[in-house]
């Protein structure tokens, strides 16, 4: 049934990947304007398909080494899943509705010392970010791949272990946004979500896979997600749970692309997961779906969930569910296998040298 299902979706993909191929064709011959921004520089942080790839660990990664080096970045992303429209610079104020899930996770994660802003339109984001935010020295750009306006000084392509876009096909046969040779606009490849048992045999095919898109001398990196301890999501769970001893059993509340190697993780520390309550990517919750989960929490049970998630469990409109409610949320980072770490460091410094404007 896939199979005929794909065979049927096949004509509709090739229409829509002759449209994106047209569309790169212009921008690459200057027929449609692609500028270089110029007056601090861009890094990009992408993917080639729709869903999660892990942009926003190895984006706090980037933002994280760039302070490192001195650097005082900035995020700009698009706020996808947000009520308003146009810039929007991230305030103590903002909530998911306001600025996006993934932004606001953002600004609580560096909590307020990286500027993170919202735009439509990445280059009058730039612009306006820098107006507001005149001592930034970098930023760094989320889900950019495709907005071509911008020309980034160094571009980081994600494609996850477990869905290749080389395996993968245009929408809406699969769920490729643009063909598999935009990966030869890459700077660097993170294969990300790996196994971290993946052997060097593994990689180097993996590797040779890549290099059919791109260009060979890109690097390809792997990394793996990391999960920390359980963060309470309020001070009043922190405080209830002081007192409170918990049970092995959890219920699992997500509303991410993939929670599958969350879950996986939970089970493998030994939490017990009486209820997975699954909710598509960036879904806005409501009072009577929070209630509906509170249903399933017993004695001892808390409710675990992503810290993406989390933004959207803080809406004022949810605040009377949420209440009492012991909810965690599982931090993720990112490592890298082999000397991935290394070598990406080794690329940063370059790519925040001044560029010419072009």
């Amino acid at each position: 049934m896939h199979r005929l299902l794909l065979l049927l979706l096949l004509p509709l993909a090739w229409l829509y990947a002759g449209i994106m191929a047209v569309r790169n064709w212009l921008y690459n011959k200057g027929w449609k304007e692609s500028v270089r921004f110029g007056e601090v520089p861009v890094i990009s942080v992408g993917n080639l398909r729709v869903g999660g790839t892990g942009k926003t660990p190895h984006v706090a990664w980037v933002v994280e080494e760039l302070r490192r080096l001195g650097q005082q970045p900035a995020i700009l992303s698009r706020g996808y899943g947000r009520r308003t429209r146009g810039f929007r610079l991230a305030s103590p104020t903002d909530t998911a509705a306001t600025l996006g899930d993934e932004p606001l996770q953002q600004f609580q994660h560096f909590q307020g010392v990286v500027p993170v802003a919202v735009c439509e339109d990445r280059l009058t984001g730039l612009r306006t970010l820098l107006r507001q935010c005149s001592t930034s020295t970098s930023v760094v750009l989320d889900d950019a791949y495709q907005h071509r306006r911008v020309r980034p000084d160094f571009s980081v392509l994600l494609t996850e272990q477990q869905r290749p876009f080389y395996t993968d096909y245009m929408l809406p046969a699969g769920r490729l946004r643009e063909s598999r040779a935009g990966a030869a606009r890459a700077d660097v490849v993170i294969v990300t979500k790996c196994d971290p048992a993946l052997t060097t045999t593994q990689r180097q095919e993996i590797e040779r896979q890549i290099w059919r898109y791109s260009r060979p001398e890109i690097p390809v990196l792997f990394s793996v997600y990391t999960y920390g301890a359980p963060v309470p999501l309020s001070e009043v769970v922190a405080e209830a749970s002081n007192a409170t001893a918990y049970s092995s059993e959890i219920v699992l509340l997500t509303g991410i692309a993939q929670p599958g190697p969350l879950r996986d993780y939970l089970v493998g520390a030994g939490y017990r997961i009486v209820h997975h309550a699954v909710f598509a990517d960036h879904h806005v919750f409501t009072a009577q779906e929070i209630a509906a989960v509170k249903a399933y929490c017993g004695p001892g049970c808390r409710i675990f969930t992503t810290q993406k998630d989390a933004t959207r469990l803080l809406d004022p409109t949810l605040h009377t569910e949420m209440v009492g409610l012991p909810v965690f949320y599982i931090p993720i980072a990112v490592e890298f296998l082999a000397d991935g770490a290394n070598r990406l460091r080794q690329l940063l410094p370059a790519a925040i040298q001044p560029q010419a404007v072009v």
